[in-house]
């Protein structure tokens, strides 16, 4: 199973919908399971706790949301499933599915209520739960390095990463949003993995 955080910043390129076509032609051989980035849907949560200056807590929760939001809009775009973790029913067979989080994952006492975990946090811990072969993180920034603390300076990981990394450090990649056609050469080369 392969774990494919789709960056929200992909919302508005014509690379999302080539990602989401090649997605599905791999999930032929093996399931794989989308997270979806907050996107507009997540900057729309930003907008709004300036105006209305409401606590972390609160726009953690809307963030999930807009997650969810995004998740349904790439649903749209392509023949999927939805999965609902935590629950029972995870896919084992081929299949591409779409994980829209909700608000169980407030209970969650490692995933902090702050803008420090976003989709690539949950994407982590996601594929950490379900004990996934591999994460893939789609980014529309440059990926200048492999280690995790540097992609965090330079703002292309979130701050919570790292710790959750630390205690189980799933194979972990990143690939430029632009770079769809190498898919299956990244998900076999060992040498692109985080540190």
């Amino acid at each position: 199973m392969v774990v494919v955080k789709i960056g929200g910043s992909l919302y508005n390129t014509p690379e999302l919908k080539q990602w989401l076509i090649i997605l599905a032609e791999h999930a032929k051989n093996q399931p794989i399971i989308i997270v979806p980035g907050g996107g507009p849907f997540a900057e729309q949560v930003r907008s709004s706790q300036s105006l209305y200056h409401f606590d972390d807590s609160h726009a953690h929760h809307m963030a999930i949301l807009a997650m969810a939001q995004f998740g349904i809009l790439l649903s749209g775009q392509i023949q999927c499933k939805f999965i609902h973790y935590p629950a029972p029913v995870i896919p084992v067979s081929t299949s591409l599915s779409i994980w829209l989080p909700d608000q169980s994952l407030l209970a969650v006492d490692e995933l902090k209520h702050s803008w420090e975990i976003t989709s690539d946090s949950l994407s982590l811990w996601l594929s950490q739960q379900l004990q996934a072969d591999q994460l893939l993180l789609i980014k529309k920034a440059p990926v200048l390095s492999q280690f995790v603390t540097e992609l965090i300076d330079n703002e292309v990981l979130d701050a919570g990463f790292a710790p959750l990394f630390d205690k189980n450090a799933i194979t972990t990649k990143i690939m430029h949003y632009q770079d769809y056609a190498n898919l299956g050469r990244y998900l076999s080369d060992t040498n692109r993995q985080l540190r």
